[in-house]
Parts: C-alpha cells; structure tokens; sequence
C-alpha cells in the first residue's frame, strides 16, 4: 500500500552505472513482494517447482541480484521484524482486497479470461515464513548482507542510510523519506523493460533526494510527515477522504505546523468527521520507530554450492546456473582485489 505521494515528489532518472561502488540497503519484503507479483505466465501463475512451490522470488532474487552485483553495488536486505499494533488496519484492508481478487480472479477462470486471470492473481501474493527463510538462505549464499529489523524494514534500513552506512535505501515506497533516509532510489530490482499496450518501455532506476524534495516543495520534515499523515500512509491507509498530496501540501504551508493543520480539520464541517485516526500516535511511529541502532552488517562469503542447492531443490536448470557462475566469480574476485589492495 505505502505511501500515496508520487504526484508532488521530483525525481531524477539515473543509470545503473550510477551506482558503481555504492552499497545499498534493500527494503526486503518491498522487493520480495514485488518478485513475487510481476514473476509470472501470462495467465497469472506464478512460477513453480514439481512440488508446486512458488519459485518466483528465488528466480528475482537471483538473476536481478546477480546483475546488479556485476554492476559493482554491494547489497544489504532489510527483513520486517515485529510491526506496529496501529498496522494490522493495513494487513485487515490488504486481506479484504486479496478475498475480493480472488472472487474475480475464479471468475476469470471460469471465463478462460488470460488476461483477467493475469491481473487479479497478482493481488494474491502471500509472503510466508518459508519464503522468507528461502529469501535469506539464497541471499547469504550469493555474499549479500542481511539485517533483521527489530520493526519496520524500511525503518531500519533509513537508519542505517542515515548513519552514512549505504549510500540509499531501495524501495518502491516513499515511506522511507518520512523515516528520514536522505537518498532514495526506485526502481533497482524491476526489469529493465516493461510491456504496455504500446509496446515495451525502458525502465531505469529513479533517484529521490530527501533534501532536495523539502527544497523544491519548500517544506520540513515534520510538513513532509503531515502531507504523508494526510494522503495516507501504513498506519493510516487511504488518509483522511478528499485530500490528496496536493491538497495536503497547499495545507501545510497555509497552516504550518501539524497541530495546526488537524486543529483546522476538526473544526471544519467538511473534514471534522473524517479524521478517523490518532495522528499524534503516527507522528511518534514515524519520528521514533523501533530500529535496532546496535546491528552488524557483514558480508558472507559467496558459496556456490549452496547456492546451487537451494536453485536445484527447485528444479532450477543446473546448467543455466552454472552459467551464471560466471559472472559471481567475476563479483568474488574484484572484491578480493580491493581487499587486497
């Protein structure tokens, strides 16, 4: 769900090239997500082993990591720890609209609709612990870092960005400039294509600066975590009904502070029966989340066998992972040449 405030954030295209040398922290379940939804047939189904297990984020997982690893970004995945109490709104409307998908989705089955079944079975996805444990037993093998948030991933890895550990936080959520990170990029893991109706456009990854957002939209901190309580964020999903980021920003600025802008919503006629949450509670949330300021982050070693154990126990072709053997030798070696050096 995350935050709603694409129409008001500038952004700048970059090259993947861009980030040679950086090290990233990745929004982990964000990502995962994401693989888990867009990896799939053309009627929907995700990818699958003889078991019938999902497969589709083993497969991301590898291969975008893979890429991006050759490119020279060292890699950190975030995994969620324990969310806020004021989230299982969130979770209760996310499972509302997967039992609405999957009414539509049987439909289209029935129908033999392809396409129907393509669009509703990606508002299916379910991330279990199984697929998590999967997610980081490859991640290790392939030499990436993981964290385990004591909450919010995004939270965590905007703490880590803001101790200057990485250079930017990976995420397709704008919630990570409400926990402060001072550079965001979208887009790292998505394919480098994407089918429209037109034909296929090229994606490149977007780069967000925090700093530069509070410039351009001439507001602080606290006004960017207003526009976000306003628009709707995980704690608040869908905001307060008729304002959207526009209007939430035209508000900041004309009343200023947080207290002042909730104070003039509850004394107007239009909103006072729309502010249905504690905003002060999301304030906190968002201004002193549970992040565990003491982890470590280290770097594991690349282990292809385990690599190639994990990929095979799921039918993946052995051949096309010793192919791509290749291009992590190559990973292992310039890293052993900085350390050298």
């Amino acid at each position: 769900m995350g935050l709603q405030i694409t129409d008001i954030v500038p952004k700048k295209e970059i090259e993947i090239s861009d980030l040679r040398g950086k090290t990233i922290a990745v929004d982990a379940f964000n990502v995962i997500y994401q693989f888990l939804s867009t990896i799939r047939q053309p009627d929907g189904t995700p990818l699958m082993d003889s078991k019938q297990r999902v497969t589709s984020h083993l497969s991301g997982l590898f291969y975008r990591n893979l890429s991006l690893l050759q490119e020279g970004i060292k890699l950190i995945y975030v995994f969620d720890g324990k969310h806020p109490e004021l989230k299982r709104r969130t979770h209760e409307k996310r499972q509302e609209a997967k039992d609405e998908a999957k009414e539509k989705y049987e439909k289209a089955v029935e129908a033999e609709d392809i396409e129907g079944m393509g669009k509703y079975s990606r508002s299916l996805v379910r991330l279990d612990e199984e697929k998590i444990k999967e997610s980081k037993e490859l991640l290790n093998a392939m030499g990436i870092a993981i964290v385990q948030a004591s909450g919010e991933g995004e939270a965590q890895a905007s703490y880590i960005c803001k101790k200057g550990e990485t250079y930017a936080v990976a995420s397709q959520d704008y919630d990570c400039l409400l926990f402060e990170t001072p550079l965001l990029i979208q887009n790292l893991t998505l394919a480098k294509k994407r089918k429209t109706v037109s034909g296929y456009v090229e994606i490149k990854p977007q780069l967000i600066e925090l700093k530069g957002v509070l410039g351009e939209l001439g507001i602080n901190q606290e006004q960017l975590i207003t526009i976000g309580v306003l628009s709707g964020t995980d704690y608040n999903p869908g905001g307060i009904l008729g304002i959207g980021p526009k209007k939430a920003l035209k508000l900041v600025k004309e009343h200023k502070t947080a207290e002042a802008v909730f104070k003039f919503l509850e004394s107007d006629e239009k909103f006072k029966d729309k502010v249905w949450f504690d905003w002060k509670e999301i304030f906190e949330l968002m201004k002193n989340p549970d992040v565990d300021k003491s982890c470590k982050i280290e770097f594991p070693k690349i282990d292809f066998e385990k690599i190639k154990s994990i990929l095979m126990e799921h039918d993946f072709s052995e051949e096309r992972i010793e192919s791509q053997f290749d291009k992590l030798r190559e990973v292992k070696e310039k890293n052993k040449q900085k350390t050298l050096f």
